[in-house]
């Protein structure tokens, strides 16, 4: 495990990542700029968290049981992603998600 320009270990920055969901990972893609590990993190966690937001406030607009159900659905799967996302991060491993993944390796560099 390598430290990072922060101090902080890889896998500590990665998990840091996911924590605050999207806007940890533009704190994080802002502060490590060179950190390849940390940088698929910070991308990966834009990406799928901003989709998430963007679903709960579409299926906002939807009334009654059927909007709540689709954002009580979207939120369960969020909060599984965000738990697993943190625990493979912890462990050093870049899990990547389908199309998620694949972006932030792209960008990441």
């Amino acid at each position: 495990m390598a430290d990072t320009s922060t101090g902080l270990k890889e896998n500590v920055a990665g998990v840091l990542c996911y924590v605050g969901w999207w806007i940890s990972g533009i704190v994080f893609l802002i502060l490590e700029p060179n950190n390849k590990f940390v940088r698929f993190h910070a991308f990966q966690s834009i990406v799928v968290f901003v989709t998430i937001t963007v679903a709960l406030g579409i299926f906002g607009w939807v009334p009654t049981w059927a909007g709540n159900f689709l954002r009580a659905i979207i939120w369960g799967i969020g909060f599984i992603l965000w738990v697993v996302l943190m625990v493979l991060a912890s462990q050093d491993k870049k899990y990547k998600l389908p199309v998620a993944g694949d972006l932030a390796e792209k960008w990441a560099g």
